[in-house]
């Protein structure tokens, strides 16, 4: 069993929508592939029309040579360095497949290139590398977004929608659920399980693989809001296994409002989904297309939610939308959105460490 990845997989369709007007693809480089989710990306996305990949950057010849097989990707596409495959590939953007501390150097080399960047979650390891990725997308001029299988559920979309046009009141209390069972027990490639289960590259373990969803989708339905307190306890319930923490529960404050982040890899499946409690009303997501609606004085009742619009749709042909077409990032996968994500799980690896409340300052 592979990660459970809806984003770059489940984009075929949207891509043919976004691209309509265009009939020139969309040249894209990959840059790693010790990241499972690569896999769901070459599986559905490699050959579409709309979609050129010009490049593979990845130093292990192992990992190039088992792709190149699973997949039938031409050789003539990998690099071994990144700075090389941008210069003679070309590549509009890049789709990073990398650990997550490498985030920082790849960010920096793109933007020396004016290359476009989507990895995927979280932005960075810390909130020190968030800042250099900032910086350097910045002095680059270059895009940089994240890309969370979450972005992509309708009833996300829902959810939000529900509290943006005052049916459910004023947030009160949010809580995101987020885990499985653990990367080793769904069997991740070795590769994948060798960078989540080490705290330097992966950032922690659970608190960051996982804890990011919740993180993002709060500062979503905030604004972008930054909580005024991070607290965070987080243990290793497998240690026979992990090396890094498998279960985080982090709770963040609001002037009024609360959000409870529970990411786990000890879970009996997996799970993405959110409560919602506002002043007069709450929704529930389930799973990825509908939600579980209740206002005050009524029943619940289970809805539909509706498509999401393209580009809207799709990790892909969103990021196609920024680059191509000129689309300014917003939301859950911007850069200014998970500014705020990568200072909250900052936060909540230096509470679990202290057993102490992190105030957040106040921005200057």
């Amino acid at each position: 069993m592979r990660y459970l990845v809806f984003t770059l997989i489940l984009c075929a369709c949207s891509v043919v929508a976004c691209g309509q007007n265009s009939s020139t693809p969309f040249r894209v480089g990959i840059v790693g592939l010790v990241h499972g989710h690569v896999g769901g990306f070459f599986e559905h996305s490699l050959h579409l029309p709309e979609i050129q990949v010009v490049g593979i950057a990845e130093p292990d010849q192992t990992l190039l040579a088992r792709y190149a097989q699973k997949f039938s990707i031409d050789r003539a596409l990998f690099f071994s360095n990144l700075e090389d495959m941008l210069v003679k590939a070309h590549p509009q953007a890049v789709l990073v497949y990398t650990n997550t501390f490498d985030h920082r150097k790849v960010v920096e080399i793109c933007a020396r290139h004016g290359v476009h960047v989507m990895v995927e979650k979280p932005l960075a390891a810390s909130f020190e590398d968030a800042g250099a990725i900032e910086s350097a997308a910045r002095a680059g001029k270059i895009q940089v977004l994240v890309n969370y299988e979450t972005t992509w559920y309708r009833s996300n979309r829902a959810a939000y929608d529900l509290v943006h046009d005052g049916t459910l009141g004023e947030i009160r209390k949010v809580v995101v659920h987020d885990g499985h069972q653990g990367p080793k027990e769904i069997n991740v490639e070795p590769e994948f399980f060798a960078w989540l289960n080490d705290r330097k590259l992966n950032g922690a373990g659970a608190l960051y693989d996982f804890g990011c969803y919740g993180a993002d989708l709060m500062t979503w339905l905030m604004d972008g809001q930054r909580p005024t307190s991070v607290t965070a306890v987080t243990q290793r319930i497998k240690p026979d296994i992990y090396a890094v923490d498998d279960e985080a529960t982090v709770i963040l404050t609001y002037p009024k409002a609360q959000a409870i982040l529970q990411a786990s890899w000890n879970w009996p499946f997996d799970r993405k989904d959110m409560e919602v409690y506002g002043k007069t009303g709450q929704v529930i997501t389930v799973r990825r297309d509908d939600i579980r609606l209740r206002r005050a004085g009524e029943e619940e009742k289970l809805v539909a939610a509706k498509a999401l619009a393209p580009p809207e749709d799709s990790s892909l042909a969103y990021f196609r939308a920024v680059v191509v077409e000129g689309m300014k990032p917003a939301g859950l996968s911007s850069l200014e959105t998970n500014m705020v994500v990568s200072e909250i799980l900052d936060a909540a690896r230096r509470s679990a460490a202290s057993g102490k409340t992190v105030a957040l300052p106040a921005k200057p």
